[in-house]
């Protein structure tokens, strides 16, 4: 046997990263494995919000969920920071959803009002801003004339998804927990006396636990242990401009200006399968609605494109769900790793540290794709 863990995390993407990041700083003997350089990786094609407006309405799971995340995220980073002196450039001013129409506008008020009635004094800090209020909120920007409104989320932010990996790689080994590249696992199974075995390019470990967070590697390494994930790839691309001066104060839907001056606009959410190309078409479509946005951006210089795929579920919200014929085997995956990067760090992994998952997950068991829809 080459070593022994208490847990080993599979996947040291964004998700897997803050699992182990926190089981670590719990004082678990962890192991996380890393696959090759060429595996699809979503984590280093991210958008980089840290966002709660908009979700979890109509499913009060998500929302719990994501709300704890976000009331997490400051602390969480503020210790990673510490703990590995790299500045994750995390900015929790607000973030804009832009309405270019009257339906757009009506639809988000809608939304809005129906969040209010189902949780009353606890709605989440966002309201809805006309062309006006936006403007007094934008004074360096010049809108288009489509442009009607916003919903503003005050505790919704923005942060450099690729600094928070290294951070996040970084911290598990300041911890004490071991991260290994080119470790593509092969094989999980049961020694027979209550541990999983894990196999992978270059050795084998044996655990207590193992978490399943590999991404869209999940499907096939949650197969062997009699779990049956529905994910799918869908590919977002992203266009990067050249630095400018600061101008754009929030995240906005489509658009944020990163701490180096860049634009990113986005995101295209196209099923292509594992297809990670970019394409002219997707950069005509993002530059036609940046412009409609702020059409000042046309005097910008575009500098980069590139495109990345999102793990996607059925229904958009996560899976975390333990094995029936590997007890101890656990699967995590979801397509807002960077938002829930506080929670995984935290809630998720104090409950991997005790073995179980919490109650309030259960509702995130891949078992709601199969109940029988009657008629």
């Amino acid at each position: 046997m080459d070593t022994e863990a208490d847990v080993v995390v599979i996947g040291a993407g964004t998700v897997g990263a803050s699992i182990g990041y926190g089981l670590a700083g719990l004082g678990r003997r962890v192991a996380v494995l890393d696959g090759g350089d060429r595996d699809f990786r979503a984590a280093v094609a991210n958008f980089g919000l840290v966002w709660e407006q908009g979700k979890g309405v109509d499913v009060p799971g998500y929302r719990i969920l994501t709300r704890e995340a976000i009331t997490c995220w400051p602390e969480f980073c503020s210790a990673l920071q510490d703990e590995t002196g790299i500045d994750l450039h995390y900015d929790r001013t607000g973030g804009l959803m832009i309405s270019m129409s009257e339906a757009e506008f009506e639809r988000s008020s809608r939304m809005q009002a129906r969040l209010r009635d189902q949780l009353g004094e606890e709605m989440p800090p966002w309201e809805m801003l006309d062309r006006a209020a936006l403007e007094a909120k934008l004074p360096k920007v010049k809108l288009g004339k489509d442009v009607i409104g916003a919903s503003f989320g005050h505790d919704d932010g923005h942060v450099n998804p690729l600094r928070l990996l290294a951070a996040l790689h970084a911290g598990i080994v300041k911890r004490g927990g071991v991260l290994r590249g080119g470790a593509t696992v092969t094989s999980i199974r049961s020694n027979g006396t209550g541990g999983t075995l894990v196999e992978y390019a270059g050795g084998r470990i044996l655990a207590g636990r193992v978490v399943i967070a590999a991404g869209l590697g999940t499907k096939a390494l949650a197969a062997q242990v009699g779990l049956d994930i529905p994910i799918r790839a869908q590919r977002g691309q992203i266009l990067v401009t050249e630095r400018i001066e600061p101008f754009l104060p929030f995240p906005m839907s489509g658009m944020r200006q990163t701490r180096e001056g860049s634009v990113l606009i986005g995101l295209t959410h196209e099923e292509v399968g594992l297809d990670t190309a970019t394409t002219t078409a997707a950069a005509a479509v993002l530059s036609a609605n940046a412009l409609r946005r702020i059409p000042g951006l046309r005097e910008v210089k575009l500098v980069r494109q590139w495109a990345g795929l999102r793990v996607m579920t059925p229904d958009g919200h996560p899976i975390y769900a333990e094995s029936d014929s590997h007890p101890g085997v656990f699967v995590a995956l979801c397509h807002s790793g960077i938002t829930l990067a506080a929670a995984h760090a935290g809630m998720f992994a104090r409950s991997m540290a005790e073995g179980r998952l919490p109650a309030a997950l259960d509702v995130f068991h891949h078992r709601r794709f199969h109940v029988s829809q009657a008629a």
